[in-house]
């Protein structure tokens, strides 16, 4: 059976801009657990607008939100000293941003619902009985691993906006796309020995190398593409492998189902996986202000293996998921499951 996955790096514009409203969450969180909070984030050269509701008992000013984006958007590597070597060009640096503020107060509607959950919506969970891929599909796995390795790097002249795709047969890779700005041609060979050395960490020597695919990528992040919040979903999920629904987990607080209900997804599934050692696929689906969830569990032949109705509190679950503290910025580095998340109460 062939199947497919990518990953995409914080230095994608895309995840850039998750990343910088997951930091800026952060930011509320610290100062008040109980903020609410749905901000959506655009970033187009060092152009960078914010925009949604929140409601938190910290009160940012223009300066300081700005100053929090910048901060982001350093952390990522987008610094003076990585644009200087790139030229102006060809990448962004943290210096340079400039915020373009849309926030006000969340909608009273809403909030006096905030019982139970902040929108209806439905979710979809994923656990695999491998346990050296940590329950995750084995192309999203690699895809993931390689991604990281080259965003982590430090080979002078290889940029951070990378893209990793894996094509397998089965457990077998047959081929293996990247795409990740090069400053000179002669990084070309040192960088596919690279891949290949990471590659064959999985098993695989045989397979399809495609290194940046028209030849020449060198303009990168938001100069070369505007980056939007919650376009990498199957990126942030399972990869080609699971069903998804409702909407992007970035951008979002605990009361949100959005982000919290996608959590509880992925627990049952790997609850039920550990039970039956077998493939799971778990399905939820909520009602705005009310705490009942409908659910269903299935095995990979389509076998319902349970079904019905639960409750489910969003306070309760953000403070059992760690959700009352700032490890926001941390759920969006390398995507919300598996194994770069085994800090995290759902992934135990």
């Amino acid at each position: 059976m062939i199947q497919f996955s990518e990953y995409v790096s914080l230095g994608h514009p895309d995840k850039t801009a998750d990343y910088i409203s997951q930091y800026l969450l952060d930011r509320y969180i610290e100062k008040d657990p109980q903020t609410r909070y749905a901000v959506e984030v655009q970033i187009k050269d060092a152009n960078v607008t914010l925009g949604g509701e929140v409601s938190s008992k910290a009160r940012f000013d223009e300066f300081q939100l700005s100053r929090f984006v910048r901060e982001a958007v350093r952390e990522i590597g987008y610094t003076a000293a990585y644009q200087d070597r790139w030229g102006i060009r060809n990448t962004i640096a943290d210096t340079d941003i400039i915020v373009h503020g849309r926030i006000s107060q969340q909608s009273p509607d809403i909030a006096q619902g905030l019982s139970g959950w902040g929108d209806q919506g439905i979710f979809f969970g994923y656990c695999s009985s491998r346990q050296d891929t940590h329950g995750m599909p084995f192309t999203h796995t690699v895809a993931k691993r390689l991604c990281k390795a080259l965003f982590e790097c430090n080979m002078s002249g290889v940029g951070l906006d990378i893209k990793t795709q894996v094509v397998c047969d089965g457990d077998v890779i047959r081929k293996v796309i990247v795409a990740v700005p090069l400053l000179y041609d002669n990084l070309l060979r040192p960088v596919t020995d690279f891949i290949r050395s990471e590659v064959r960490q999985e098993g695989v020597a045989d397979y399809e190398l495609i290194i940046n695919g028209t030849g020449r990528y060198v303009q990168h992040g938001s100069v070369a593409d505007c980056g939007t919040t919650g376009r990498k979903l199957a990126v942030d999920f399972y990869g080609g492998r699971c069903r998804i629904g409702g909407g992007s987990p970035w951008t979002k607080d605990a009361s949100k189902a959005d982000l919290t209900l996608n959590l509880v997804a992925r627990r049952l599934a790997r609850d039920f996986a550990r039970e039956t050692h077998q493939d799971i696929y778990t399905s939820l689906a909520c009602c705005i202000g009310k705490q009942e969830v409908d659910f269903s569990i299935e095995d990979a032949r389509g076998m319902i293996l349970s079904e019905g109705a639960a409750l489910y509190d969003p306070q309760k679950l953000r403070h059992m998921y760690g959700l009352d503290r700032p490890i926001y910025a941390s759920m969006c580095r390398w995507g919300l499951f598996g194994e770069f998340q085994q800090d995290k109460e759902w992934e135990q």
